[in-house]
């Protein structure tokens, strides 16, 4: 049977190349229904039956949107010609209709979504506090089959149907263009999260596919295939390992393991959107950039900028504004700043705003404690960040310290990304309680001695598995900065001759099948992302 289990498995790779090729050779109304036919493929071979769910949500979505755009275009007609003031008050009786069709389209999605993905945790929670409290009583913890890319496309339709709300994009009365959007198979499992505006009607006009966009989009999936198979999958033998029983490891090991997974965590998941983009950019299709080289980042809040970039945006647009914009929360801003300042005012009402997107992306990222309690790290560090903000300036002020100086952002990038990789190791530990541990355990056990005794090439990882992982981190810190400089690396190949191009073409594919991690020993990595 045809299965695909990740982006980079050869059945997904032979899905693109076959698309690809009938979408170059028919015509522009049969290329959209290829894509369509395509991305449910992709969805039916990994999850089966469970396709059920995003028909039925793009089914509802829909609906709901058409709903939507009648009463508001209902309410244009009946206040056409009437006073202000009947206009304003019939606006607030049909204002407050579409909130109740909007409550009741994320009851359908988020609450699908937390049935699915969450019961279970609340279940397990609350017959813990059962057992506490001396009760017998015992929840029976459910057990739901999830479709994977569940948070992603939950996410996209209920962004759809805000920005209908809002009247920044009409409701599709197109039933194949919005299933195009929800579905497309490239971005389905991992994301980038899409708006509307950003895909949904150059997917329907599916532009025929050029030679310059081809090339391009197959350099970024090799790319990507580099960060997965030659970093991510590599790095996996020590990070399973060690994460698995860190009873059995050293502060330094344990160290080491928080900073690989770190960093697997980025060529998995970079790596896979370079694919996704890669692939999308081969039809024609621009996607959202989801990184932008995080790893330079001088604070935790820049960090977020960059990182998982349209997740970040999806909670500012549809959880921070509305939370702060709210009246209460107006309200609660005007009466701190005539007592605290226009600084530390506004970070009252900012700090619950902060919270309600860090508790969502804790929770958005998986059912357990270490998610949550990785949410509130980052929303404390964030919110402390803000509030010393004036204490540092007036410091740095003082200490005659520039900056903007290339030093001081040397010192902050380094203190950023330490701060990173603890929050990472209590992201990918089993369980907040083993990673509390861990992190004890890298300032109370801290010792050198597996590094001399040679113990810590027995962890999963040899010699050559370490010399390849720096010179993979030495590369793409190179290319980094490049980009850091504005320099269009992959517009520059392009434009080389076609000798120059194909080495380099030729040199990164077999830098990927030397130093790929696969084969005997090795267990390929399922997308980390795919499971959130």
């Amino acid at each position: 049977m045809f299965s695909i289990v990740t982006y980079f498995s050869v059945e997904a790779l032979l899905l693109l190349l076959v698309t690809a090729l009938l979408y170059a050779c028919l015509p522009q109304k049969l290329r959209r229904w290829v894509l369509l036919l395509a991305s449910y493929i992709f969805f039916y071979s990994i999850s089966g039956k469970l396709l059920a769910y995003l028909l039925f949500s793009t089914l509802s979505v829909h609906h709901i949107g058409l709903w939507l755009a009648d009463v508001q275009n209902e309410c244009a007609a009946q206040t056409k010609g009437l006073a202000r003031d009947e206009r304003k008050a019939l606006n607030a009786v049909y204002q407050k209709k579409q909130r109740k069709i909007m409550g009741f389209a994320c009851f359908i999605h988020i609450g699908l979504l937390v049935l699915l993905k969450y019961t279970p945790f609340f279940s397990e929670n609350i017959n813990t506090l059962l057992k506490l409290a001396g009760s017998s009583f015992k929840l029976q913890i459910p057990k739901y089959l999830i479709p994977i890319g569940i948070s992603f496309y939950t996410l996209q339709a209920v962004a759809y149907l805000f920005d209908v709300y809002r009247k920044k994009i009409p409701a599709d009365r197109n039933l194949m263009r919005l299933a195009l959007f929800m579905s497309f198979f490239p971005q389905l499992m991992e994301g980038p999260i899409c708006r509307y505006s950003d895909t949904a009607v150059a997917l329907y006009d599916a532009p025929k596919m050029r030679y310059d966009n081809f090339v391009l989009g197959s350099q970024r999936i090799l790319f990507g295939l580099m960060k997965k198979l030659v970093i991510a999958d590599r790095l996996n033998l020590l990070i399973q390992n060690v994460y698995a029983e860190p009873n059995k490891y050293d502060g330094f090991i344990i160290a080491l393991s928080a900073v690989g997974y770190t960093f697997q965590l980025y060529a998995d998941f970079s790596g896979t959107m370079d694919l996704v983009i890669g692939a999308a950019q081969m039809f024609g299709i621009t996607l959202p950039e989801n990184f932008k080289r995080p790893f330079f980042s001088a604070t935790i809040s820049e960090f977020w900028k960059r990182w998982h970039i349209t997740l970040g945006t999806w909670f500012k647009d549809y959880i921070f504004f509305p939370v702060s914009m709210s009246k209460p929360m107006k309200k609660l801003t005007t009466q701190a700043r005539k007592k605290l300042g226009n600084h530390y005012g506004p970070l009252i009402a900012g700090a619950v705003s902060l919270f309600c997107v860090w508790i969502c992306n804790g929770l958005w990222h998986g059912a357990g404690w270490n998610y949550i309690f990785f949410g509130m790290y980052h929303f404390a560090l964030i919110l402390g960040g803000n509030i010393a903000e004036p204490v540092v300036i007036k410091i740095t002020q003082k200490l005659h310290i520039n900056r903007a100086s290339f030093p001081y952002r040397c010192i902050q990038i380094a203190r950023t990304f330490i701060l990173v990789c603890f929050g990472e190791l209590f992201f990918r530990a089993e369980g907040l309680k083993s990673g509390i541990k861990m992190f004890c355990k890298i300032f109370t056990d801290f010792t050198f001695a597996s590094l001399k005794s040679g113990s810590l090439f027995k962890c999963g990882m040899d010699r050559q598995d370490y010399i390849i992982i720096i010179v993979s981190a030495i590369l793409l810190f190179v290319i980094g900065i490049l980009q850091e400089k504005g320099i269009q690396i992959r517009n520059s190949i392009a434009k080389k001759n076609i000798a120059v191009q194909f080495a380099v073409y030729y040199a990164l594919i077999l830098f990927i099948i030397i130093f790929g991690a696969y084969g005997a020993g090795y267990v390929p990595l399922d997308p980390i992302y795919a499971g959130f």
